[in-house]
């Protein structure tokens, strides 16, 4: 029934018509969708133009703004030290995006105080090469920079960047201490130097001698964020311990709370209405693969903003479907969470709702394949991607 391959049509007007369309007021009505020069030009009302694809039967939901996800290393260096060509990997990520009904893209580019995979080379090379195809890519796709706050030497030209205009959203992540208790297991050691191509003893030497530096670490924190928010860049801290890293962090504007590791510290952050984010695997596998809080657990319960595909890009389009399945959250909620929320979360007023004069970037979906819906096309701004072999005309 299905190609394997997508089907490219741009149309500068047309209509979607006979789709039970989620509207912005959270209701599911069976309504047209009028597109124009890649915007939502009205909903309701007759077809407006010559072009028009009968969506009868599918369920019509806007497409998904993922703030994290960094699932395109596997295309970067698919084994150990095996590395491919930025732009190849952004390409073929690029195709998995829309194929799991991903629209706007935050590629989480991890630049460490490591050599190799997330070292100073493989940054520059990611961020040109994102530049160079960003063109003729079908998703939005924007750089979300996780910065590693032990790479004191990148701040420099982190603040060139910030004034260029080319970070779309600053997070601060800090990774030291759970590498560090993993250093006395040989493999795991190994795991860490075979991303960097170093040895196991220079590894570990490069470890000791970045962790002498944890006094400038604080102040550099503090610079970069007042750039940030010079420049309107939202910013993120990754792995939030405690309420008490959560305050400061938001003292300094830093309004997004990715993966908080405590209910209590996802509590406080929503509390001082901050965006907190938990993965969209978690909430497919149940659980966390590192132990952690359960995100549909923590959706339910109001304490999770908006979900991100993190390592796993098939898990955002699924995940709202499950949570609406287990009764945990109506469907037009749990969608919020991979849409509307995380569209506001980063000041994205254009997108993540169907509504007249957004973008049309709009999933059109089969329902009735249970338990894993099927999606059938994608418009991203107008760019329709077509997947199914019965809706090809």
């Amino acid at each position: 029934m299905f190609d394997t391959s997508a089907h490219l049509v741009r149309h500068h007007a047309f209509d979607l018509v006979g789709g039970r369309v989620l509207l912005s007021d959270g209701k599911i009505v069976e309504t047209s969708l009028s597109i124009e020069n890649g915007c939502i030009a009205s909903i309701g009302g007759d077809a407006r133009h010559e072009r028009i694809l009968d969506v009868r039967n599918s369920l019509i939901l806007p497409g998904i703004v993922d703030l994290h996800g960094d699932a395109f290393e596997r295309q970067l260096m698919p084994r150990p030290g095996v590395a491919f060509d930025s732009g190849l990997a952004l390409i073929d990520t690029d195709r998995q995006l829309v194929a799991n009904g991903i629209t706007t893209a935050y590629h989480g580019l991890t630049w460490s105080w490591e050599p190799g995979l997330r070292g100073t080379e493989a940054a520059h090379a990611f961020l040109q090469a994102l530049t160079d195809v960003r063109p003729h890519l079908l998703a939005d796709a924007r750089l979300h920079l996780r910065h590693e706050t032990y790479n004191l030497d990148a701040e420099l030209q982190i603040l060139a960047w910030l004034g260029d205009g080319r970070i779309d959203l600053l997070a601060f992540n800090d990774h030291m201490a759970h590498i560090g208790e993993k250093l006395d297991k040989p493999d795991r050691l190994a795991q860490f130097a075979g991303r960097t191509g170093l040895g196991s003893a220079e590894f570990l030497d490069l470890y000791n001698k970045v962790k002498e530096r944890a006094g400038e670490v604080e102040q550099s924190i503090m610079r970069l964020a007042d750039a940030a928010r010079l420049k309107n860049v939202p910013m993120a801290s990754h792995d939030d311990e405690s309420k008490v890293d959560r305050a400061w962090f938001h003292a300094l504007g830093c309004n997004i709370s990715e993966f908080p590791v405590d209910e209590a510290t996802a509590g406080f952050a929503i509390a001082n209405q901050d965006c907190v984010i938990l993965g969209a695997p978690n909430v497919l596998r149940g659980q966390s693969h590192c132990g952690r809080l359960m995100a549909a657990e923590m959706a339910e319960r109001g304490l999770c903003t908006a979900l991100a595909s993190d390592y796993y890009y098939p898990a955002l389009f699924h995940a709202p479907f499950k949570l609406a399945r287990e009764g945990r959250m109506t469907l037009a909620g749990a969608w919020t969470l991979v849409s509307a929320n995380p569209a506001q979360a980063v000041g994205l007023n254009d997108r993540g709702k169907l509504e007249t004069g957004r973008r049309a970037d709009i999933l059109i979906v089969d329902d009735s394949t249970k338990p894993h819906p099927t999606l059938n096309a994608v418009v991203s701004l107008g760019l329709v991607t077509q997947f199914s072999r019965s809706m090809l005309s």
